[in-house]
């Protein structure tokens, strides 16, 4: 009995430990994972991945912190496709990305993994 309680002891906590270290999100500091899209506060707009698509147009207000959620089983990019504005780099299953959309104007953006997935996100004054 006295091993088995030992033992629980340390791989109940290893456990807990592998679980959180793999709920990360890549570089936004919300966390992620769960299958639904993180809450927010203040300003925001959470844009959802899903069936290999962005929504065609999403519009937003400057000084917005745009949130895509990847809801996809696989990995996937947002990259606009002036190259410069914004890009989140490998976008995991159940990760998020942010950016603060503080230009105004018209972004087209895409994913770098899959050439059909499109979409365009347009800042208002």
């Amino acid at each position: 009995m006295k091993l088995k309680q030992i033992l629980s002891a340390a791989i109940v906590p290893a456990c807990c430990l592998t679980i959180l270290s793999c709920s990360k999100s890549n570089n936004d500091g919300y966390g992620g994972g769960g299958g639904n899209p993180p809450g927010g506060g203040g300003s925001g707009s959470t844009i959802t991945i899903s069936g290999m698509a962005f929504p065609s147009n999403t519009t937003v207000k400057k000084g917005t912190v745009v949130k895509w959620y990847n809801g996809d089983s696989m990995a996937h990019t947002v990259t606009s496709d002036d190259g410069s504005s914004f890009d989140s780099g490998n976008l995991a299953s159940g990760a998020t990305f942010s950016y603060t959309a503080n230009t105004v104007g018209s972004f087209a953006y895409h994913c770098n993994y899959h050439s059909g997935m499109k979409g365009t996100l347009t800042v208002t004054q």
